[in-house]
């Protein structure tokens, strides 16, 4: 028993201290916050009492929910007095933006939705700095923005696009923070508004879903910034327009301005400034931007793109009311200067504009040639003229033709604004107008016209259409250049005028067969004077050649004539020179015999004589042979190129000439010397009286040829005189061997 008693006395010791240090560490209160943690405290209970039934933060040390938060390390507060809640620092990812719903403070106020910015707060994070400084409950128009916040979750609830950050809330807070979680996430409020062109958006559309822009954001973005666009805002708190006007004006302008509000990111600046809510005049563009858009909505709209060949007459509905400027010629109505109320009488030339399409409409007016067609199923480039079809007319013969028509026109860039005063828009000016005009005008045309006239006088009907109705055009601002008229055509239900024109047809196909006939017939006639001009030709080459031959058979037939004639003229002067020759020595023989008898009388005279004489004799024989060989060959030598110039035109008769010129020179000159010769020599051996017959025959020539019958002669009258009275040569040449004897030749017929 003792044993046992002495064991349990310092259990329950050892026990006792154990509880003791209990209830000092307990009341002690040591917490630890963790360096991604904060602390919230609530106060159990405190001798000031407990918050006001209006309030939630203890400012004045009254018991329930601290204004300060505890940071990171260990922290001393009782548990006995104090509940510490631990939370963890709200992160807000890059590119995501964080709401704000304040549990505590002064009341909005009138027309109030969203509670002030308070700086102090620096971002919410000073309780006592928010509520002393008229800091209000309810949703706030400050919003957060990347970055990591130590929070008192007790006074804020921090919405994020990912979740809820509070550490409770009531039934009403909870649907009430639900409402405004959904409508945020349906404007893409987690997320930037960025404006940019299509370039920009494709970029993004690139992201995935881990990126920190919104992915849902993107896909919007993608399909209304596929052009380049700009964002229209929409103010969702602070006072009405004045004078109910729709659109509220700039307020805030410029970078120096003390109420510049950056774009509608400092919404107390804004509402500073006098800024209203509505519609803006303001628009953002290429860029992004951190809005509240429970403060304010962007609407991302296509810019105002003015292509080439077009200008943009604006429609204002916004601005003051400005003074007519369209001149007293004009009474259509108001044309003002650019910003006010009405339309501009100045329009947009091509290019981008960031035109708020709330505050006016950009009319776009086509500046090149509009064409009009007045035809079913056929459309302009415009497509202006959907609704036009072909002109049904009532023609002079009582033919309902329909008339297609095409009309081409053009508006001058500076009475465009003119233009859409008048008639509102181009599409309605053709309808309403140009439609109706155009129609009654083609419609007494043919009602002056038969179907066949209208059908043949298309052109000068086209070309006084053109001329009647620029005037016309004229009145509406246009300018006309083309009327072009069609082929009449017939409804469905008529076929009389389809038998006019298949007979139109017939009759044309028949003249144009006859034209086609008689043209062949004219190529048949050009082809058969063709054919017979090139058988002339190709005959006439013949009959040249076949010319040529005759000319050349009939020229070489003249020659060979002429040549014959020739020969035989030849054989006769040398059968005549033969008789003649004959007859010579005859007669020499004769006249031989009789003078060598006084011959020798006289022998030592007529020796030197003759001597002298054979020598002058033969001189001149000499002479005359060389004189006259000359020209025989000259006259040769021209013949000659006589006969060759003229064979080249007349091939026969240069042979004529030649021959003709060399029988002249056989029977001429030559001839006469031997004549006078022998003569002389007659009439020596007649005075010598010498013997015909020599004694002594002296053989040779003075060249070595044979001699002839002349030489023959003198040879032996010669011999004989020397026989008798010794040599009459000198002696220089006696005792020369000229002489040799030699057998006896022929000289002629005669042999010795």
């Amino acid at each position: 028993m003792g044993s046992y008693t002495a064991l349990i006395i310092p259990g329950i010791f050892i026990l006792i201290i154990i509880v003791i240090l209990s209830l000092i560490a307990y009341g002690i209160g040591a917490t630890s916050i963790g360096s991604d943690e904060v602390g919230i405290v609530e106060k159990w209970w405190s001798s000031g009492g407990s918050v006001p039934a209006d309030g939630l933060i203890a400012l004045k040390g009254e018991a329930g929910y601290q204004p300060e938060v505890l940071r990171a390390g260990v922290h001393f507060k009782t548990r006995f007095k104090y509940k510490v809640k631990k939370v963890r620092l709200v992160t807000i990812p890059q590119g995501q933006i964080a709401y704000v719903f304040s549990r505590s403070g002064e009341s909005l106020g009138d027309g109030q939705t969203l509670g002030r910015v308070i700086p102090q707060s620096k971002s919410f994070q000073d309780v006592v700095a928010f509520l002393n400084n008229g800091g209000q409950k309810g949703p706030q128009r400050q919003i957060l923005r990347e970055g990591t916040y130590a929070f008192n979750l007790a006074q804020f609830i921090i919405i994020t696009k990912d979740r809820v950050h509070s550490i409770f809330t009531s039934k009403d807070e909870t649907a009430q923070i639900e409402t405004m979680r959904s409508d945020l996430s349906i404007e893409n409020g987690f997320s930037p508004v960025i404006i940019s062109n299509s370039k920009v958006s494709v970029q993004n559309t690139q992201l995935d879903e881990n990126s920190e822009i919104d992915v849902s954001y993107n896909k919007t973005a993608n399909k209304q910034g596929s052009r380049d666009t700009i964002g229209i805002v929409t103010i969702n708190e602070g006072p009405t327009p004045d004078n109910g006007a729709i659109i509220a004006p700039i307020v805030g302008e410029g970078i120096n301005n003390e109420f510049y509000h950056n774009n509608f990111q400092e919404p107390e600046k804004f509402l500073a400034a006098d800024g209203r809510k509505g519609k803006q005049m303001q628009v953002l563009t290429d860029g992004v931007y951190f809005i509240n858009r429970m403060f304010a909505s962007v609407d991302i709209v296509p810019k105002s793109i003015i292509d080439i060949g077009y200008v943009g007459v604006v429609v204002s509905y916004f601005g003051d009311k400005g003074e007519d400027v369209s001149g007293t010629g004009y009474s259509h109505g108001e044309l003002v200067e650019q910003g006010k109320k009405g339309i501009w009488r100045d329009s947009m030339m091509p290019g981008k504009y960031a035109f708020n399409t709330y505050a006016g409409k950009v009319v776009p007016v086509p500046t090149t040639n509009v064409i009009l067609k007045w035809i079913s199923g056929q459309n302009g480039v415009h497509k202006l003229d959907d609704n036009l079809k072909e002109i049904s007319l009532i023609t002079k013969d009582a033919f309902e033709p329909n008339l297609p028509l095409t009309v081409v026109f053009n508006i001058d860039y500076r009475k465009a604004s003119s233009v859409i005063q008048r008639f509102g828009d181009i599409k309605m000016l053709i309808e309403q107008s140009l439609d109706p005009m155009v129609s009654g005008y083609f419609k007494n045309i043919g009602q002056t016209k038969t179907l066949i006239e209208l059908v043949q006088d298309r052109s000068q009907i086209q070309q006084q259409a053109a001329d009647e109705m620029t005037s016309k055009f004229k009145l509406y601002d246009l300018e006309l250049q083309e009327v072009l008229i069609g082929t009449p055509a017939a409804s469905a239900s008529d076929t009389r005028i389809e038998k006019i024109l298949a007979q139109l047809r017939d009759r044309q196909v028949a003249m144009e067969e006859i034209k086609t006939n008689e043209a062949k017939q004219k190529s048949a006639e050009k082809q058969r004077e063709l054919n017979e001009a090139e058988a002339k030709a190709m005959a006439q080459s013949a009959l040249t050649q076949s010319s040529i031959d005759i000319e050349v058979a009939d020229n070489k037939g003249k020659s060979e004539l002429r040549l014959a004639e020739q020969l035989a003229l030849k054989t006769q002067k040398l059968s005549e020179a033969d008789k003649y020759k004959r007859t010579q020595e005859a007669d020499a023989e004769r006249y031989t015999k009789e003078a060598q008898a006084a011959a020798q009388a006289k022998t030592i005279e007529l020796t030197a004589s003759a001597n002298a004489k054979q020598v002058e004799l033969q001189a001149s024989a000499e002479a005359f042979s060389l004189e006259t060989v000359g020209k025989a060959k000259a006259l040769n030598i021209k013949a000659v190129a006589d006969a060759t110039a003229e064979q080249e035109t007349k091939v026969g008769i240069a042979k004529g000439t030649a021959a003709r010129a060399l029988v002249e020179a056989y029977g001429g000159p030559d001839l006469q010397v031997k004549q006078s010769v022998m003569i002389a020599f007659a009439e020596a051996l007649k005075i010598s009286k010498s013997p015909l017959v020599p004694q002594t025959i002296i053989m040779g020539g003075t060249d070595g040829k044979t001699p002839n019958a002349m030489e023959g002669i003198m040879s032996m009258v010669l011999a004989n005189m020397a026989s008798g009275k010794g040599s009459i040569l000198p002696k220089s040449i006696e005792n020369t061997d000229v002489k040799k004897e030699k057998k006896p030749q022929k000289i002629g017929r005669a042999h010795v």
